[in-house]
């Protein structure tokens, strides 16, 4: 029988969800951003720079050397800027991954799976779905067995307590 959630965690598993969803979007618009950025570095040999001498935003040519690639640029180079805040939200993901992953006491495995979502374009968007629906709907299950397996006993004490003035006036 695997672990399961106790019911007392459920506003806690909601809140992870919520922190979950926010940062697997932040993530994934964050990851195809470093996506279009290593395109354009490494298909087009261009950088994106803003504040320099050719304008707010401008492409510019990245020239290959013996040492690598080198930016030709001047100003903020925004291309470096996706890169760090990709690699920071990133840190967010996994913190917020991990601690859904353990509030609904998941195998390994789902870490894992969550983990690859700011690694993979567009999975974390797929995932933030689906897992999001999975989540909501077992807590919404095991909220409706809870209310069902407590229905019964609430009847069965009012009965009880419906009998006893009657026996009390026999």
């Amino acid at each position: 029988m695997p672990l399961e959630p106790k019911p007392a965690e459920f506003p806690r598993i909601r809140g992870a969800l919520k922190f979950y969803m926010i940062a697997s979007n932040i993530t994934g618009v964050m990851l195809l951003l470093l996506t279009a950025e290593m395109l354009l570095k490494y298909v087009w040999f261009v950088e994106l720079y803003a504040f320099g001498p050719n304008g707010l935003l401008s492409l510019e040519p990245v020239v290959e050397t013996p040492e690598g690639l080198e930016s030709t640029g001047t100003g903020v180079n925004l291309s470096t800027g996706i890169l760090i805040a990709h690699g920071w939200f990133y840190v967010v993901y996994l913190f917020s991954n991990f601690r859904l992953w353990s509030l609904m006491r998941w195998p390994f495995w789902r870490l894992l799976v969550l983990a690859s979502g700011g690694i993979v374009p567009f999975l974390s968007f797929f995932l933030e779905a689906r897992i999001g629906r999975e989540v909501r709907d077992y807590l919404a299950a095991r909220e409706a067995d809870a209310a069902a397996s407590a229905a019964p006993a609430a009847t069965d004490s009012d009965s009880d307590t419906d009998s006893e003035p009657v026996e009390a006036a026999q």
